[in-house]
């Protein structure tokens, strides 16, 4: 019941209990007059105790209300005054008005903080404004948080730097998985006795356990593979110090024909654990696609690569090949039609190779074309001879007609380039169902979305050495044009600086083989001839050539002159000739506007990790980028702060 109905009840109580007593007096003053008279006095007594007594009762009770009062107020400034959140208020201009003690005890000062701004106190939230409700910020070796009411001109501080410290702890100590993979062991036990092989095989395996051991990782081994489990980190720790396993185990079997050499992949630490241990595997599997002897580090959509500093060694079997010839024979086979598409501003090598998978899809009586968009000088010639050729140039179709042409059924090969954005009409690859992708350079974080079929051999010296393999196992017998074989054959021989870069046992064997069907060396020759100006022009550019390093070369084309990409390749190339030159850069602008970075080294330099830097890939040996929006002059700039934190790990040992 509401308390004024109490009131009112209990009020109306008393005046009937009063009603009833008067009454009673009425009676008995009837039966003697005496009675009534002790009875009004007895009723006049009562009353004067009931008022008396509620008299009392309020006083009592306003004196509990006010002491209650008090004890609220008091025990509010005491919180106020022993809370251990700090409490300011501050005026408009930011001056400090009133604190509770626990600023003071934050700040450390005993002199007197009224007046003063609220930067003086805390340097650190200077740029503060009072707009921001929440901000965190540092003071002395602590992190506080500062909530604010604008309105009211109220900052309450609060020292969160144990929760901070949880919370870096909890984050350190995130699970993490990762895979290494011992890449020839057994193609470099394969020719030894059983001692010398156990010898190798406990050299590998100790550096590895030691190495495991002193990083606090939980190593277990299954076959040829290791699965690692340890703390996230002590994955910043193997960042830093460049997983430098991949160092140790080639240098203790350096002795070795061929150094033995690792692979790692290493998961994200988010998701399930089993999330983590599928991105594990699928980093190894990118480690490995790019020659291996490298590190692949997955977090979320990005991936880091560490080592690479080896080519990838080639392999001596060609059970891979054949295999990988029978499935892209049974694909062209179920294909309506066949799409050859290569990269953007073809070379020699993207034409030659396209034209060789066009040969494998006539071999199988399928419909085939190759996307060319824009004509280049690197392929000038051999585009004339092309066009001019008995049936070729009836087959070339730029990618609006193969966009027109391409359906969920229509076979789309993507040569000499793994990057959707890099391939002349990457709208192809969405169009169609079935994409084969056909490339020898390293695998980078980009890469074709679910193909159908991946043949990337790294060791691979270029795509036509690869797509000539493949030619080989189409039919029982090929017969091929003379065109067709020199196209291949000039691929092969650009890519390789004529057989002096990158030349492995199966180039030959694959030069043979053109040479053998037709292929003609002083087409080959014609083809690859240069004009004047471009000799003028290369010139030009080596001219301004700048040496950091004592032995890195790095040349650069005016800001308002354009050079076709083979100039600038061109020109890298001739740079790497000089002496004491281990490694060459020239950046120069393209007449689309992009200025365009060429690299080349002779090993001892990783051009591609650099190139990777700034956005692009490559070899080892020989990589390329582009930067839009920029002049050469800028990304010069970028470039060599690039260089010099590449030149500063290895000095560092890193």
């Amino acid at each position: 019941m509401p308390r004024f109905l109490l009131k009112r009840w209990h009020g109306y109580h008393i005046v009937l209990t009063l009603v009833f007593c008067v009454i009673l007096i009425a009676l008995l003053s009837l039966t003697h007059w005496v009675y009534g008279l002790v009875g009004l006095g007895l009723l006049f007594g009562l009353a004067y105790y009931l008022f008396a007594a509620e008299r009392a009762f309020q006083r009592d009770f306003t004196d509990y209300v006010c002491t209650l009062g008090e004890r609220v107020k008091r025990a509010g400034s005491d919180a106020a005054e022993q809370l251990p959140i700090g409490i300011v208020l501050y005026d408009e201009n930011l001056r400090i008005d009133w604190h509770n003690p626990y600023v003071e005890k934050i700040v450390g000062e005993q002199e007197q903080l009224i007046g003063q701004t609220i930067a003086d106190c805390f340097p650190t939230l200077r740029d503060w404004q009072p707009t921001e409700e929440t901000v965190e910020f540092q003071f002395a070796d602590k992190v506080y948080t500062a909530e604010t009411k604008p309105g009211e001109r109220l900052m309450f501080i609060s020292d969160v730097t144990e929760f901070r410290h949880l919370e870096k702890k909890y984050d350190a100590e995130q699970i993490v998985f990762g895979i290494i993979h011992l890449d020839n062991l057994d193609d470099v036990t394969q020719e030894m006795d059983d001692q010398n092989r156990i010898l190798l095989q406990t050299t590998v395996t100790s550096a590895i356990t030691e190495w495991a051991n002193a990083n606090d990782i939980l190593l277990r081994r299954h076959g040829d593979k290791y699965l690692m489990i340890f703390h996230k980190q002590t994955l910043a720790l193997l960042e830093q110090a460049k997983f430098d396993i991949l160092d140790i185990v080639r240098e203790k079997t350096a002795d070795n024909k061929i150094p033995v050499t690792l692979s790692i992949g290493i998961g994200s630490y988010t998701g399930s654990l089993f999330e983590r241990v599928r991105v594990a595997q699928g980093s190894l599997d990118v480690a490995l696609a790019r020659g291996g002897d490298q590190a692949a580090v997955k977090k979320g959509e990005r991936m880091t690569f560490y080592g690479g500093k080896s080519n990838a060694v080639e392999k001596r079997t060609r059970v891979r090949a054949r295999v990988i010839a029978h499935a892209l024979r049974n694909l062209i086979r179920e294909s309506e039609r066949v799409l050859i598409v290569g990269h953007e501003n073809p070379d020699m090598d993207a034409i030659g190779a396209a034209v060789g998978v066009w040969k494998a899809a006539s071999l199988q009586n399928k419909e085939a074309y190759i996307v060319v968009d824009e004509d280049n000088p690197s392929i000038t010639h051999l585009m004339s001879a092309i066009y001019a050729h008995d049936y070729l140039g009836d087959y070339i179709v730029n990618g609006e007609d193969a966009l027109a042409q391409c359906n969920r059924r229509t076979l789309v090969v993507v040569v000499d380039t793994h990057r959707p954005t890099m391939t002349i009409e990457p709208r192809l690859l969405q169009k169609s169902a079935r994409v084969v992708v056909i490339d020898h350079h390293r695998r980078g974080e980009e890469f074709v979305e679910d193909p159908v079929l991946v043949y990337m051999e790294p060791y691979a010296s270029s795509t036509c050495e690869l797509v000539t393999e493949l030619l080989q196992y189409q039919t029982e017998r090929v017969s091929m044009d003379k065109l067709e074989a020199t196209a291949l054959f000039a691929g092969i021989v650009v890519d390789t600086k004529s057989f002096a870069f990158r030349t492995g046992s199966r180039t030959f064997e694959a030069a043979s083989f053109l040479r053998r069907h037709g292929a003609d060396l002083a087409l080959v020759q014609t083809l690859l001839k240069e004009d004047l100006d471009m000799f003028v022009q290369r010139a030009e550019i080596v001219r301004h050539t700048e040496v950091v390093y004592d032995r890195v070369a790095v040349a650069v084309g005016g800001d308002d002159a354009t050079y076709d990409q083979l100039l600038i390749a061109q020109s890298a190339d001739t740079l790497l000739n000089m002496n004491g030159i281990a490694a060459s850069f020239v950046i120069a602008r393209r007449p689309d506007g992009v200025v365009a970075i060429s690299a080349r080294s002779l090993g001892d330099i990783n051009v591609q990790v650099i190139m990777e830097e700034l956005g692009g890939g490559g070899h080892l040996t020989n990589a390329a980028t582009q930067l839009h929006e920029t002049t050469p002059s800028k990304a010069k700039k970028t470039l060599l702060q690039t260089l010099k934190k590449f030149e500063l790990e290895e000095e560092n040992g890193e």
